[in-house]
């Protein structure tokens, strides 16, 4: 139970089909007294496989995880479960809700406090981001009818970005096109400040590797993002789980003159069918196929896999003129130590730099920037 002069933040990190929520408590109450203070986790959980009939649930308070099968029919519901926990652990009264919002089209580059004219906004970048903006959008709608009044708070994983210069933002398309929002993004934002908050100090030339079930490498110069592997959409860059990664044009051309005439066919086909499941032809995950490598099909996923990461940190490293630091992070990042060494051996043309491990504190920079962001 929080005392008077503590308040407390509720994060919302929310998923095409899944989402985590956590508690923070920020002492000393909301800025300006408790703004340098860093919010500490109550506790989180996060439903997962929303609308599916294998979804699940956990929930970890005071050291304590509990984990077991839940449907649930859509986001709300799942909102409306983490909400009833919180509330048996006394967590009722939040200071600000926040939110992991994907993408905020061309409109929205900064984090910012909701309004119903950002909303508006929001709402108009659908197309950006068909799979994940309607659920944070029906999440943001469940948290202004469950908790009137309350003020939201949405952090944009695109928003670290918005300092890439013309050279690496822009497509190689007529201006008529380019005017229509169709240019180069980039993702994995949080997780990238979230990794500069834990560097003191930060390099003045950085690549991070965001390397999980999404992945991408970003160029960090000075403690700003100048480049960066995804583009418009979180498809581009390296081959990933399910994603295809960068594609010739043409192959798109080709796919749609022969068997994938509508978008949604080429969407589920370049989003859900391909990357490391595409070509091992049996899992997206790493460590199924780490653990059946002596299958080729297996073992030519993840050589491919390394191979494009390792091409594209050496790009990053052409654009920075040199590498301080390479940081690995995400699932694959943190835990996937034979990758790692697959990837850096033979980097070593490159002037020595150091390697270092790190997690993606995305949920708890959602909770910084809750307390950063102002009217």
């Amino acid at each position: 139970m929080p005392s008077p002069d503590q308040q407390l933040i509720l994060a919302l990190n929310c998923g095409s089909s899944s989402l985590k929520f956590g508690a923070y408590r920020i002492a000393g109450g909301p800025p300006p007294d408790g703004l340098h203070n860093t919010p500490e986790l109550l506790c989180e959980g996060e439903a997962e496989e929303i609308g599916h009939p294998n979804g699940s649930f956990w929930f970890k308070s005071a050291g304590r995880k509990d984990e077991h099968p839940t449907v649930y029919a859509n986001h709300t519901a799942a909102l409306a479960h983490a909400l009833e926990l919180l509330a048996k652990q006394g967590l009722t009264k939040f200071w600000r809700a926040t939110h992991r919002v994907v993408h905020g089209g061309p409109e929205i580059r900064e984090h910012q406090i909701l309004t119903p004219a950002v909303l508006a906004k929001l709402q108009a970048a659908i197309p950006f981001a068909p799979l994940h903006l309607p659920a944070s959008l029906e999440v943001i709608a469940a948290v202004s009818e469950k908790m009137p009044g309350l003020e939201q708070v949405i952090c944009l994983d695109t928003a670290f970005h918005r300092s890439m210069p013309d050279v690496a933002r822009t497509f190689a398309l007529p201006a008529d096109v380019r005017s229509k929002g169709v240019e180069r993004f980039g993702f994995h934002g949080l997780s990238l400040e979230s990794i500069l908050a834990q560097l003191h100090p930060v390099p003045a030339k950085l690549v991070v590797a965001h390397l999980g079930n999404g992945s991408s490498i970003t160029a960090i110069l000075n403690g700003k993002s100048i480049d960066t592997s995804m583009g418009l959409t979180p498809t581009g860059g390296v081959m990933m789980g399910t994603r295809t990664g960068d594609l010739d044009p043409g192959v798109m051309l080709f796919l749609s003159r022969h068997g994938f005439a509508k978008p949604e066919e080429l969407e589920t086909l370049v989003n859900r069918k391909s990357g490391l499941l595409g070509i091992s032809g049996t899992s997206s995950d790493v460590r199924q196929l780490i653990e059946t490598r002596a299958q080729p099909a297996s073992d030519l996923a993840l050589r491919m896999f390394c191979y494009q990461v390792r091409k594209t940190i050496a790009s990053m490293a052409a654009a920075l003129a040199g590498i301080d630091l390479l940081v690995f992070t995400g699932g694959i990042g943190e835990n996937a130590e034979a990758l790692r060494h697959e990837i850096c051996q033979p980097m070593k043309w490159i002037d020595p730099f150091e390697i270092r491990v790190l997690p993606a504190e995305e949920d708890l920079q959602i909770a910084r920037i809750a307390l950063s962001c102002s009217k």
